[in-house]
């Protein structure tokens, strides 16, 4: 088990800290704000979950990811996300581990494997894989609160056919009689001249309009566990930058027994550095 290839942290030292004990000390402080949020009591199996750098969004992915721990430890985290567009394939590293500052964490090659059988993905490896965010932002999180589980991370484009590979990883588990959790990771609107989207103007009026109207269609489709309306809002509006990991989430929490889903909280880049292009982030579990 230790000699397996290492997919070494590209943003290690960067985006979030390198050390496991700079990490140990964010968490910590994000788990202090975490405070006040009020999770549902009941089973939770999913979250969605933002991955800018941790300065920004870390304290709601630690959060939502956190809430995960309660119930019986998982055998596997199976997390979802990649900037891919809607003809983009769907890619997964299928054996190996991930490196994070409080140790590597393990694929889960036997979910892997049956994964790979049944969809055409672009199998990455430790030594050629594409440079991603959205799932390397997670991992010391996950190896932090789930120091045993294994992991699945897959990139799955915004259209329906990613869904079948969230139905298929929940059928999957059950019959492997794994335990999983679940993370979809994406960012919200993306507003302003940095990314060429500027319809409402600039400043308070972007900004009110990105928080009460443009991401708040997305979340309550998210809310509503409606799979295919998320990918559909975020393809119309631009109000999710990884649609197709937040819908993929949805339908594998779906099939793994939620029928709910609560908002834990909501912020934006603009609150801890104001600006006219700024970006919406939420925390959802399920």
């Amino acid at each position: 088990m230790q000699s397996a290839e290492v997919r070494r942290s590209v943003f290690a030292g960067s985006w979030y800290p390198a050390k496991a004990s700079d990490c140990e000390l964010e968490i910590k402080g994000f788990l202090e704000e975490g405070q006040s949020l009020t999770p549902p009591d009941r089973k939770l199996v999913a979250g969605i979950v933002p991955h800018a750098g941790w300065y920004f969004s870390g304290s709601i992915a630690c959060n939502v990811i956190h809430c995960l721990k309660a119930g019986p430890p998982p055998d596997v985290v199976v997390v979802y996300g990649m900037h891919l567009h809607p003809d983009s394939a769907c890619y997964m590293m299928a054996e190996g581990a991930w490196e994070t500052p409080f140790g590597d964490i393990m694929v889960d090659e036997r979910l892997a494997a049956e994964l790979a059988g049944k969809f055409a993905f672009k199998i990455e490896t430790p030594h050629s894989f594409n440079q991603d965010n959205t799932i390397e932002l997670q991992l010391p999180f996950i190896k932090f609160f789930f120091e045993d589980a294994k992991i699945l991370a897959m990139g799955v484009p915004p259209n329906n056919s990613s869904l079948d590979i969230g139905r298929a990883v929940a059928a999957l588990s059950l019959q492997l009689g794994l335990t999983i959790k679940v993370i979809g990771s994406t960012d919200l609107t993306h507003y302003g001249s940095n990314y060429g989207f500027v319809s409402k103007g600039s400043g308070k009026q972007a900004v009110d309009w990105v928080r009460n109207e443009n991401d708040r269609r997305v979340i309550n489709a998210m809310l509503e566990l409606d799979a295919a309306k998320v990918i559909a809002e975020a393809r119309a509006n631009q109000n999710a930058c990884c649609a197709g990991a937040a819908a993929t989430a949805i339908e594998t929490a779906k099939n793994l027994g939620a029928d709910s889903a609560n908002e834990l909280v909501y912020a934006t880049s603009y609150d801890k550095s104001p600006g006219d292009s700024f970006v919406g982030y939420v925390g959802i579990v399920m």
